[in-house]
């Protein structure tokens, strides 16, 4: 059968002589098959390959994504059976069982399937990531471990009991509910989620993560409402939190390793009504920032570098929460951050650590606020300050006094708009001609997602040619991967002044801004939509106020 699959893969053009050979030798040395070798070495994709396989042995091959799973096949076949082989049940008809896998030589699944569950398995074969993935949507993420710890668990003891009774800190340290957590962890990571979310409820628990700024479900086991004082207990215990303690809220932080990279967790734990919800924040330990990766047009990028190349004044980044102002800022501190300058910055948390840089958390509980640390921080001899963000009257008063010092602040605000900033810093009591004497320029931003390059297709829409994702597996189906940014710039120049020290509306200077051709957001926004980048939905979305 080797010989044969040899045969046709040189027929079909699939895989070069050479590579074959390499693959055969490697095959005969390490005793594996040649599918294998072919597929781990990058000589052929295994959705290229298994076709070819399939055909040799009398089989069909099918793509999961797009076949229906009948959920009497799921049901029939335990989830830890289905997890330990690498099979996905497929159809149950007449007591014929149709299962996908990967390997048509492994006999050992197929015989198990029939003596322990009964029946007459027929094999189908598959990709094994379109099978992990099917795993995962069908039984959930962590089914075989939730069904591992419940069988192990007296029957007596499967119903949810009240916490008092339980010993919460065995259960937490039990290697299975740590290899759930981590499961979890590692497939939220693995989706490039920057959020965990475990919501209780009545009737169970919901896991949702964030992707690209919108919250998606997590196909977890209904049972695993069984387990959830344990998983929560398991969180507290990696970000050292008190387990006792659950009618108060709590913060903490965790660090955990995946594929040779570190990620910080951000955990916060709150009370609800029928228990506690948690959420992660999910940090990459070393996060490279560049401005060029921002995605601001020309115009945009040139006002920056021209504005952060200046000695002394205040650049301030407007948005809400999660527009990414904290990564614009972050990058800008990188291209600054040379050997001759002293950068300083106060963050309300630090969520990167960046070399060369002095980097201090506020802490109110101890009296550590903003204004505090930053009167502090000006007698460490600094050139360049961010301040994580201008939240009360007093640390805007010290920003002002630390630019007119000739120092760089780079610091966020929030309002919805750049026109607002003035308006927003004046309301705080700041004296009009402060703003002007020291304020370079006010930026807005907003994140919109971007189409995903492999499944992208064109479409017509009123004359043009719009762009948008198909959704694949590439993108978890949503049609978008990754974020860009949209900016609008409005820099203090003397017409704006002029309405700032006249104590002007936000609209008075947006309309003036306007008269003068600065880009709003949703401009900058269309523009991305006329390249292609985003969809005129998620520029509404962002947009609109």
């Amino acid at each position: 059968m080797p010989q044969d699959l040899a045969r046709r893969l040189i027929q079909t053009g699939l895989v070069s002589e050479q590579r074959l050979r390499e693959a055969q030798e490697t095959a005969r040395a390490e005793r594996r098959s040649l599918a294998d070798v072919l597929v781990e070495s990058g000589a052929v994709a295994e959705a290229d390959l298994l076709p070819e396989v399939a055909r040799l042995h009398g089989l069909e091959f099918v793509r999961l994504a797009s076949l229906a799973v009948e959920d009497g096949a799921v049901k029939a076949v335990p989830a830890k059976l289905a997890s330990h082989y690498r099979v996905m049940p497929v159809r149950l008809e007449a007591g014929t069982l149709t299962v996908a896998l990967a390997d048509p030589l492994d006999a050992s699944a197929v015989e198990d399937i029939e003596t322990n569950l009964g029946y007459r398995v027929e094999r189908v074969l598959a990709c094994r990531a379109d099978i992990d993935e099917a795993l995962r949507r069908h039984y959930g993420v962590g089914a075989d471990t939730v069904e591992r710890i419940l069988a192990d668990t007296p029957e007596r003891q499967t119903e949810l009991l009240p916490e008092e009774t339980q010993d919460l800190e065995r259960m937490a340290e039990d290697a299975s509910v740590v290899k759930l957590v981590n499961q979890i962890i590692h497939q939220a990571i693995s989706d490039r989620a920057t959020d965990i979310h475990f919501e209780v409820a009545r009737g169970g628990v919901a896991v949702r993560r964030r992707i690209d700024g919108v919250l998606y479900d997590i196909s977890v086991p209904r049972n695993i409402r069984y387990l959830y004082p344990a998983i929560v207990s398991r969180v507290k215990m990696m970000s050292s939190l008190d387990i006792v303690e659950r009618r108060l809220p709590q913060d903490g932080r965790a660090r955990v390793s995946m594929r040779g990279a570190n990620y910080d967790l951000r955990v916060s734990i709150v009370p609800s009504v029928h228990g506690e919800d948690v959420v992660l924040r999910i940090l990459p330990a070393a996060m490279l920032f560049d401005l060029g990766d921002l995605g601001l047009n020309a115009r945009h990028l040139g006002m920056l570098e021209e504005l952060i190349a200046r000695p002394h004044g205040i650049i301030v980044v407007t948005g809400p929460t999660g527009s990414g102002k904290s990564t614009t800022l972050y990058a800008c501190l990188t291209r600054l951050n040379t050997r001759d300058r002293k950068i300083i910055t106060i963050e309300d948390p630090v969520e990167y650590e960046l070399e060369g840089i002095t980097q201090t958390q506020v802490n109110p509980a101890i009296g550590l606020t903003f204004a505090r640390a930053l009167r502090s921080m000006l007698r460490h001899d600094p050139d360049v300050m961010m301040v994580g963000e201008v939240r009360d009257a007093e640390t805007a008063e010290i920003a002002v006094q630390t630019a007119m010092t000739g120092h760089l602040v780079l610091t966020t605000l929030h309002t919805n708009d750049a026109a607002g900033g003035a308006v927003r810093l004046t309301d705080m009591g700041i004296e009009p001609y402060l703003i002007t004497s020291t304020v370079m320029a006010f930026t807005a931003q907003r994140l919109v997602r971007v189409i995903c390059r492999r499944c992208r297709e064109e479409y017509a829409q009123d004359g043009r040619t719009r762009y948008r994702g198909a959704g694949c597996r590439h993108c978890n189906g949503s049609g978008f991967r990754g974020r860009v940014a949209i900016c609008e710039f409005l820099p203090l120049t003397p017409e704006i002044q002029t309405l700032i020290l006249a104590r002007s509306s936000a609209k008075t200077v947006r309309e003036k801004a306007d008269a003068l051709g600065m880009p709003t957001l949703a401009q900058d926004g269309w523009e991305k939509v006329e390249q292609g980048m985003t969809t005129a939905e998620e520029v509404m979305r962002v947009t609109t106020l």
